[in-house]
């Protein structure tokens, strides 16, 4: 029904606009008319229904009331609906419109001031300005075009700003910017040059799966993005590089570098990243993500996905935990045995099972063609050795797995048993007190859970 109404108003908002053949013309001949802008809002009123959430974001980010943050969403729905046809009407002298106040009004600017009435006879207010919308964006395109030839380093920005009718030029070097503009050879008088330290940078994001390079040359997976303290990055195998060594992206942007590296013996690393990557708490698969959202450990017989930048999305199933495996390098201890193929590139990248990260990809046997095994590093013993917090989807509590050995270490601590804060228990020969009450799970075991459990 929201979508058949939305058609029809969008019919009659139209229908509306084109039987205007002026911007007077609405007010016009039957006494009930409405102004164009007015009518543009009681049409978007109909329709334009905002998430409880939405309102929310708004009216914290914005500072704004609930009821002014619905308001101005209708009110930016209008605006763009009434837009193109000022635009069309005001012909060359047309100056822009944009929003303004907690509510969003609309504002129309131009060039003529004989045309200063019509536009408030829509119901939008009136600017009279020096220079045509037109003539903004010529000069704009002045400076693109010169851009593509030469632009300083200093120069870091230049945008069509209607609300002050100028185009601005932000620049670290005033004395630069202006003679960026004047090899561009547009008009002066329409370029106000600013000092500004803006330095404007490209933002990527850390997931799963994603190929990552080390130094010049190889090319590993990554497993999954993790956190110490203020400092973002990811997990991946050992053996794809050596601690100290560095890394860019897929994209072969500057991405971070090797904090740890462990390579026999287990087969893990922790890359610390610069602030132009971001960890999301995802799995690539086929171009769509898969959330992460904990690192409960999948127990043998479960199915278990992995993600690598040579073959994509795999799955199996897990078949044997607390695995040793012989490489020409040495032997790898406590990994798990999967099903899953892999191949070489794929190194480092994620093994999930549902929603729960187990571990980063190690090496194995076969191909993706044929079939084969492939062995993980469990992701707990990464977060354990190197203090890290695994970056999910959901935000929310993140205990760290145990090992996926099966001997019982002793102690009170039991799986299933309900906590209350302040209870305490033995576990591994110490003793833990109880800091948020909680049903005990496998995986939460007091040492890993350090948001569960303190020592004493």
């Amino acid at each position: 029904m929201l979508r058949r109404n939305a058609v029809a108003v969008g019919v009659t908002l139209a229908a509306a606009l084109v039987a205007t053949p002026a911007l007077a013309s609405v007010t016009t001949g039957a006494a009930s008319a409405d102004p164009l802008y007015v009518q543009a809002k009681a049409q978007a009123a109909a329709v334009v229904k905002p998430a409880p959430e939405l309102v929310s974001a708004l009216t914290r980010d914005l500072g704004i009331t609930g009821e002014q943050a619905s308001t101005r969403l209708v009110n930016e729905n209008a605006a763009s609906k009434v837009e193109p046809v000022v635009a069309k009407q005001l012909g060359v002298a047309y100056g822009g419109t944009w929003v303004t106040g907690p509510t969003s009004d609309l504002v129309v600017a131009t060039s003529d001031s004989k045309q200063l009435t019509a536009i408030l006879k829509t119901g939008a207010q009136a600017k009279l300005v020096k220079h045509s919308l037109a003539a903004l964006t010529a000069a704009q395109e002045g400076l693109n075009r010169q851009a593509k030839e030469s632009s300083p380093s200093s120069v870091n920005a230049w945008y069509l700003d209607v609300r002050n009718n100028s185009v601005v030029v932000l620049a670290s070097d005033v004395a630069a910017g202006q003679s960026f503009v004047a090899a561009s050879g547009v008009d002066k008088a329409l370029v106000k040059v600013e000092q500004s330290s803006e330095k404007a940078r490209t933002f990527y994001d850390l997931r799963g799966g994603d190929a990552y390079y080390i130094g010049s040359g190889s090319r590993c997976s990554i497993g999954f993005s993790a956190t110490r303290g203020g400092q973002s990055g990811f997990v991946s195998a050992g053996h794809c590089g050596s601690t100290g060594s560095s890394t860019s992206g897929s994209n072969r942007v500057a991405q971070g570098t090797f904090q740890n590296s462990v390579f026999p013996g287990s087969d893990y690393s922790w890359i610390a990243t610069n602030s132009n990557w971001t960890p999301r708490g995802v799995v690539v698969q086929n171009g769509a993500t898969i959330p992460v959202n904990g690192s409960t450990v999948a127990q043998v017989g479960s199915s278990v996905c992995r993600s690598g930048s040579t073959t994509g999305w795999h799955c199996g199933t897990v078949q044997q935990l607390n695995s040793s495996v012989a490489y020409q390098e040495g032997t790898v201890y406590e990994v798990t045995r999967t099903s899953v193929c892999a191949e070489p590139g794929d190194s480092g990248g994620s093994f999930i099972s549902g929603d729960q990260a187990q571990g980063v990809t190690s090496g194995g046997t076969g191909n993706c063609s044929s079939g084969g095994t492939t062995y993980f590093q469990p992701v707990g013993e990464i977060l354990q050795a190197n203090g890290l917090t695994l970056v999910t989807s959901n935000g929310g509590p993140n205990p760290t797995p145990t090992s996926t050995s099966t001997q019982n270490p002793g102690g009170t601590w039991a799986a299933g048993t309900a906590y209350s804060a302040g209870a305490t228990v033995t576990y591994g020969g110490s003793t833990y007190r109880c800091l948020q009450g909680h049903t005990a799970m496998p995986g939460w075991e007091p040492p890993n859970v350090p948001a569960l459990w303190q020592r004493v």
